[in-house]
């Protein structure tokens, strides 16, 4: 798996856009989001279909083509330095196929930051774009705008990104080992649901997979790696993050059942490492190689995250 390409990082006045391509966003939500952007010296605007509400199902934030096309208009505006997802929830897979991605590549490289649902874009961005991408918190999400670890580790990220070359987590191994490779990864259920599209990469060999979820049954967390290791999409990863199971069923059961599905993967293998839906989530960067410390559970990019 190779490297891919890493947007320039930010610098103080830069424009980020706040788009929605998944889920309804609550205003208020998105509102103390956008005050802790300007805290920071961003500028932040807003997609013109961010506060809307699909009119016939309700957990979409507008028309699919809307929120197409507020992705695409702000990341083919040159004035803009980074897009910023303001919550997952559902809804990328059907409006990512709407995308001009010639026009995109086109428009060149910048952040982009999201996780959850946005997992799909993820795997998109690297697969269509060749651009590494950043697995981290957004902007109307509660989880980020109380959180003070999850908001200063997404900051330095995007202003300092050498000062956090080096992602310690309060983690365990469940295998030991180190291992390197090229990070991608993200929601579970997600990447389960991509295999077979236009925009799934078609294995995760000679990666360090990324995996975490929110609000699912242990038997259908065991459905969704069945799947992975069924479809081969898991032969030749280097090693394995696992992140937060926020809303599952309690952590001995998953826990059991990730030993079970990924501990004959014969690689290393962390828990708990800090990512994903949980109070002070790591912002970890897809896309660029790193070291896995599976014992120390640490892991070590080879370079900043952002240029």
């Amino acid at each position: 798996m190779r490297e891919l390409t890493r947007p320039a990082r930010l610098a103080p006045g830069a424009r980020v856009a706040v788009v929605a391509p998944s889920g309804p966003v609550p205003e208020e939500r998105l509102q103390a989001g956008l005050d802790v952007l300007r805290g920071w010296d961003l500028d932040p605007v807003v997609a013109p279909h961010v506060l809307d509400r699909h009119g016939t199902f309700d957990y979409l934030a507008g028309a699919d083509a809307d929120r197409a096309a507020d992705l695409q208009n702000a990341w083919c505006d040159p004035a803009v330095d980074a897009v910023l997802c303001a919550r997952g929830g559902y809804g990328v897979q059907r409006m990512v196929d709407l995308l001009d991605w010639e026009a995109m590549r086109a428009a060149g490289p910048k952040v982009f930051v999201g996780y959850s649902d946005i997992t799909a874009l993820h795997e998109a961005f690297a697969t269509r774009l060749g651009l590494a991408t950043l697995h981290g918190p957004m902007t109307a999400a509660v989880d980020f705008l109380k959180n003070a670890r999850a908001q200063d580790h997404l900051r330095a990220t995007l202003f300092a990104p050498e000062t956090v070359r080096t992602i310690p987590s309060a983690g365990r191994a469940l295998v030991p080992g180190r291992a390197r490779g090229v990070l991608l990864g993200g929601c579970l259920s997600l990447l389960a649901a991509d295999l077979g599209t236009p925009h799934a990469r078609p294995a995760a060999s000679g990666g360090l997979l990324c995996l975490e979820d929110v609000g699912e049954e242990t038997y259908r967390l065991d459905r969704y790696l069945t799947q992975l290791l069924r479809s081969g999409w898991l032969d030749g990863v280097r090693g394995v993050l696992l992140g937060s199971w926020a809303e599952c069923d309690p952590y001995d059961e998953v826990r059991a059942l990730l030993v079970d599905r990924l501990g004959g993967l014969g690689v290393p293998v962390v828990e708990e490492f800090g990512f994903g839906h949980c109070e002070g989530a790591l912002t970890v960067p897809f896309g660029v190689a790193a070291e896995l410390d599976a014992d120390r559970a640490t892991l070590t990019l080879d370079a900043p995250a952002l240029r």
